[in-house]
């Protein structure tokens, strides 16, 4: 089955009218090691994760015919890296998942040696097309694509690749293990547009590629970005906002009161970092807004653990969604044993800041309806040393959201210009150091004693011109096992605190993750702790202040947290 067919005359309607993959580590002896037993102790509750085995990047996802579909990247065999397929799940409201087999797996030369990362692009006559990354004979990386076999078929079951792929390979001066995971398409000026990560030397680059009949693409001359100093750029995603207003947009909207996001997962340091700017269909070329880094200082979804991400647009609710991965922070021997690593995130509305400067980001509203038991906390004040319990709740698995006011700036420590670095900043001013205006928020996932805790925490300076706000979630003192890396994620928060002195905090607490989102979304961060004592039934909530300043509760809403009646069975 050719695309041409596939396509047929709808085109020319529209027309008129991780080694690679390359930090993940090859481990051959656990790769192929199916899962025997598989340890619940940290399995979440209500993220998205498969009964077993190893899972990354999420791939592909869409809406299309009344269910949602997420494909991911799979070990069907074991619980590490290796024997990489497509899973894929289908939902009707991004809660409640159903698992059906594999949609891609390696089956042909210009896949036997992987089927990785990708994309899904909903072409008219609404015929979805995947895009993906396929390792040949040569352990080159090949952009190929795959076509429903049965468009009747409500789930997609199952996707033929044609006989005419691979679509694009690498040229000659490219690096051939450097050139995967091609963006949804686009469309503009009579062609479709794709983006292909790759690197030239240590310059992240963005190829681009163009297509009249999504069948026959050529590399444009100029990549549409690069970036120097920046390393392999894996999973790039690009896509359109609306300068005002939450609404998403479909990915090839154009136009004045349209803004474009460029997104880019580093394979050196494995975050990601994006940007906000203008978008030139006429060059194809896009050049970033001067109000961010354009490169490993630039502006990130998630300051933690969290990587690989994939945005669609929802054409049900008009929002662009966004899809991120966390990896374990346990070692590959503690995932083996546990018989499973790698979960997805909630995942998030995404939408332009007022000031155009940076995106926020909230988890969809579909997640409020697994909210269970609800306590309610209000007008506490909280001074030095204090600390608060939430108690009525299941706080190994729970949704809170609390907003915190002080009355006074002045107790703020000074800011020194050369904090640059967030992570290290709060490494070194952590929850227990006493501040002036913080360390206050809350620990999660706590012991009783304290021996173990996860803080989510503010701390506000005094700059130059204006008050610096720090967020961390600080993995540190999270469990008493030794062998989990443990580090104190951290990044700024732009807000103009000076008026009405607040700030508010949203934890999704599930097991062994902390998803945490400050001030209405402008600053994230995502930790994977693994407690022995502060697990599954003996787990503490807490509110607090480390700072010399009083803060005052104003309000804490939290709720148990309940599974989904389906999750990926």
């Amino acid at each position: 089955m050719e695309l041409r067919e596939f396509l047929s005359a709808c085109i020319l309607v529209f027309c008129l009218n991780n080694v690679v993959e390359a930090a993940h580590r090859i481990l051959p002896e656990f790769q192929s090691l199916h899962a025997t037993n598989v340890e619940q102790l940290y399995r979440t509750g209500y993220h998205f994760q498969p009964p077993l085995h190893w899972i990354n990047d999420p791939n592909g996802p869409m809406h299309y015919n009344g269910l949602y579909h997420l494909f991911y990247q799979y070990n069907p065999k074991g619980a590490v890296w290796g024997n990489i397929v497509w899973a894929h799940s289908v939902s009707t409201d991004l809660i409640n998942w159903q698992a059906l087999e594999p949609a891609i797996y390696p089956t042909e030369p210009f896949d036997i040696n992987g089927c990785w990362s990708g994309s899904a692009t909903i072409l008219p006559g609404n015929k979805p097309v995947i895009l993906y990354t396929g390792i040949d004979p040569q352990n080159r990386q090949v952009q190929n694509y795959a076509i429903p076999a049965n468009l009747s078929d409500p789930l997609l079951r199952k996707w033929v690749k044609p006989a005419d792929n691979p679509i694009a390979v690498p040229e000659a001066e490219m690096n051939a293990s450097a050139f995967r995971d091609p963006t949804t398409a686009w469309f503009s000026n009579g062609h479709w547009k794709i983006l292909v990560g790759s690197k030239r030397k240590h310059r992240g680059m963005a190829f681009l590629y163009r297509s009249l009949d999504f069948v026959h693409w050529i590399k444009a001359k100029h990549p549409l970005h690069s970036a120097a100093n920046t390393g392999m750029w894996e999973c790039p995603d690009f896509y359109p906002v609306p300068v005002s207003g939450k609404q998403g947009l479909d990915t090839s909207v154009l136009g004045e009161n349209v803004k474009h996001v460029l997104k880019v997962s580093l394979d050196l340091t494995r975050y990601e970092y994006y940007t906000i700017g203008k978008y030139s269909p006429d060059q194809d070329r896009y050049v970033p807004d001067n109000t961010s880094a354009d490169g490993w200082a630039g502006l990130r979804y998630d300051y933690g653990n969290f990587y690989a991400s994939k945005t669609f647009f929802d054409p049900v609710k008009n929002r662009r969604i966004l899809w991120g991965w966390a990896n374990e922070s346990d070692t590959a021997d503690d995932d083996v044993q546990k018989g499973w690593a790698g979960i997805q995130l909630i995942p998030r509305t995404v939408w332009l800041d007022t000031k155009g400067k940076q995106l926020l980001q909230w988890p969809i509203e579909e997640l409020d309806s697994l909210r269970g038991k609800n306590v309610q906390m209000s007008n506490q004040q909280l001074k030095l040393g204090d600390r608060v319990e939430v108690n009525g709740i299941d706080a190994s698995q729970a949704d809170v959201e609390v907003t915190f006011s002080f009355s006074s700036l002045d107790k703020a420590e000074q800011f020194d210009p050369s904090w640059v670095d967030a992570q290290q900043l709060c490494g070194q001013k952590g929850s227990t150091v006493q501040g002036g205006l913080g360390p206050f928020g809350l620990l999660t996932l706590a012991s009783a004693n304290l021996e173990e805790f996860t803080p989510v925490f503010f701390r506000v300076f005094k700059g130059q011109n204006k008050y610096v706000v720090l967020m961390c979630s600080d993995a540190s003192h999270s469990s008493l096992k030794d062998s989990t890396y443990k580090p104190s994620f951290a990044g700024f928060v732009d807000v103009d605190i000076a008026n009405d002195k607040k700030l508010s905090l949203r934890s999704l607490i599930d097991n062994s993750v902390v998803e945490s989102f400050g001030a209405g979304g402008k600053t994230c961060i995502t930790s994977r702790v693994y407690p022995t004592l502060a697990a599954m039934g003996d787990t503490h909530l807490y509110a607090f202040n480390n700072g010399s300043e009083p803060i005052v509760m104003e309000s804490l809403n939290a709720w148990s947290m309940n599974k989904p009646l389906k999750m990926n069975n």
